[in-house]
């Protein structure tokens, strides 16, 4: 029996997911968790197997959460189950110890074959998040421009900024540049990451080696 905690911070879709799996014979959802910090807590207490989850929570996000399930409980595995397909947070998942990455819209099917794959020790990803997996490597893309292409060049710059600590006020003077415009410069970057925080936009920009840039 493979032991299941789902991580989602809605309420609708996790009891969605806890009836589609009720009468699977191998799985058992063991415990369900709102937050990344609830998940933190409850893997400890249900050592679940397989976390599906999700990745754009308040507070503890998916990718933090799934770094710390990561290094707390190394047996455990991570399939992130998202609306977002972006390169981002394919990589930032990967990177932070994710063996799968499913998209929402995955029939019944998909999401079993993707937490049985898992409990096994295997990776496993939806059918378009592997073309663009393929694609990234077939292009030659570790280099960590290609994690962020719908960036623009400004954006880089004030993510490279925030990644390496600095403060609107030090943006705007860095770049010559007044402060409300470095405000709207980190609004579109935390709406093109997907992130909600200064702390999220700086753990995705690390990941991708631009801390230094």
């Amino acid at each position: 029996m493979i032991r299941l905690l789902i991580v989602d911070d809605h309420p609708a879709f996790r009891r969605g997911l806890e009836l589609m799996l009720s009468d699977v014979d191998d799985i058992e959802v063991v415990a369900q968790a709102a937050s990344g910090e609830e998940a933190v807590e409850l893997a400890a207490q249900a050592t679940p197997d397989v976390v599906l989850m999700d990745l754009r929570m308040p507070g503890l996000d998916g990718i933090e959460s799934t770094r710390r399930l990561k290094r707390l409980h190394t047996s455990l595995s991570v399939v992130v189950l998202t609306m977002f397909e972006d390169d981002a947070s394919v990589f930032a998942a990967m990177r932070a110890g994710a063996r799968g990455y499913v998209l929402k819209g995955a029939d019944q099917d998909e999401i079993e074959r993707a937490v049985r794959a898992a409990a096994a020790g295997e990776a496993i990803f939806g059918p378009a998040i592997a073309d663009r997996v393929i694609l990234h490597f077939a292009q030659g893309g570790d280099h960590p421009r290609a994690t962020f292409p719908s960036l623009t060049q400004r954006e880089r710059e004030v993510l490279s900024l925030i990644a390496n600590g600095k403060g609107n006020a030090a943006i705007a003077h860095e770049l010559g540049i007044n402060l409300k415009t470095v405000r709207n410069h980190v609004s579109n970057v935390f709406t093109k990451l997907h992130v909600s925080d200064r702390a999220s936009a700086i753990v995705k920009a690390r990941e991708s080696g631009m801390a230094g840039e």
